[in-house]
């Protein structure tokens, strides 16, 4: 028992790094974009198999880097199995909309009109038109939530939206 005491205190960096670098890769499934939370992450993931290499040798870090790989592709995956059936499928983290499929006239309707962005559109997000919450796309660019925006064009389920200047 103290040995298993010693190597953890002796080890915490490189455990941390590891931790949290799996953790913020996770968190960069759900955020969108290629962000901060990514890069962190593999930046100590990196620093974590670095330590082990320069400490323990070859074999060892090759070892961690292996099992840091698969730790961290099981636990993107069932993070995203969780956010679709499980128990984070409940958090009010995960956005859960359910659309209903509009027919043809609906979709004809929709273009020209303007509305809200009711979350961040990265490109995706939502849009509120005449009291009505959908999903919809940007043209490409990131738009702020409380901006507003106009139908360009309507594809099947997908709804096109650009900024209004002004």
């Amino acid at each position: 028992m103290d040995a298993v005491l010693n190597f953890i205190v002796t080890n915490l960096p490189l455990i941390l790094c590891l931790i949290t670098g799996i953790g913020l890769l996770v968190l960069e499934v759900f955020v969108p974009g290629f962000g901060l939370p990514g890069v962190s992450g593999l930046l100590l993931l990196a620093a974590g198999i670095v330590i082990t290499w320069k400490t323990y040798g070859t074999v060892a870090g090759l070892a961690v880097t292996l099992i840091s790989l698969a730790l961290a592709g099981i636990s993107i995956s069932l993070s995203i199995k969780s956010a679709a059936t499980g128990r984070l499928s409940r958090s009010k983290l995960i956005l859960n909309e359910v659309t209903q499929p509009m027919d043809h006239e609906e979709t004809d309707a929709l273009l020209g009109k303007e509305g809200v962005t009711v979350t961040v559109l990265n490109p995706v997000g939502f849009a509120e038109f005449a009291g009505v919450r959908l999903n919809v796309v940007s043209e490409g660019q990131y738009l702020e939530k409380d901006v507003k925006v106009r139908v360009t064009k309507v594809e099947g389920t997908k709804i096109m939206v650009r900024s209004i200047q002004g």
